[in-house]
């Protein structure tokens, strides 16, 4: 139980720390209408994630361990967090948040009124695939149909929480030119780092299952 939650906090908080969608959502927001406006971006975001956690792991828990679809959906899954690590790894350096901290003024409509931002941030999150391609591969890997309700209560709490909480920090940071510009200095290196950890982490989850497979085999 440790070691699955272990692996889906890790893996669920490096795919924050790369910039997508959502985070230029925030930055811009808090860029051009302050960061409390901003915190209803970050809310918003934070419910279309409980959206697709809710339908990963309530899809999940109809799956049995060790049937043909659960193995299929967790072979899926470790092929998309490695897919995401490749990616991380190959577009290091080449997002636009270095010319955000190059900027002086706004890069985005200002945004008045703190519902407003919520609402863009759940549409944003909500229509963002990877989210729900994301969270059902986390499901499947760390074998959310064996967990208890109440671990998978805990398990969707916990994402939750911290996709609201982190998107708050940045929002809360990025309005200071001087974080902004470090922060874009140090990301190529953290999305390398990023992606050479879910590479791992979903080559020893596949390393896992062929070990069990053959195990089953000599059985």
């Amino acid at each position: 139980m440790i070691q699955s939650f272990v692996m889906l906090a890790l893996a669920h908080f490096l795919a924050l720390l790369s910039p997508g969608p959502d985070f230029f959502l925030v930055a811009r927001t808090s860029v051009s209408a302050g960061w409390r406006v901003a915190t209803g971006v970050c809310l918003g975001i934070a419910l279309a994630n409980g959206v697709f956690i809710v339908a990963a792991f309530v899809g999940v828990s109809v799956l049995q361990p060790g049937n043909a679809l659960f193995m299929l959906l967790q072979l899926g899954g470790c092929l998309y967090l490695l897919y995401m690590g490749v990616m991380f790894i190959r577009h290091a350096g080449h997002s636009p948040l270095r010319q955000m901290a190059r900027s002086t003024g706004p890069t985005a409509a200002s945004v008045r009124l703190w519902w407003r931002g919520a609402g863009m941030g759940f549409v944003s999150g909500i229509l963002n695939p990877k989210n729900a391609l994301f969270y059902a591969s986390l499901a499947t890997v760390v074998g959310a149909s064996q967990s208890s309700p109440a671990l998978k209560i805990g398990y969707g709490l916990w994402m939750f929480s911290v996709v609201l909480l982190w998107d708050i920090l940045i929002a809360a940071a990025i309005g200071n030119k001087r974080v902004l510009s470090q922060f874009s200095k140090t990301l190529p290196w953290l999305e390398r780092v990023s992606g050479g950890v879910l590479v791992v982490l979903a080559m020893g989850v596949l390393a896992t299952m062929v070990m069990g497979r053959i195990s089953g085999w000599h059985a």
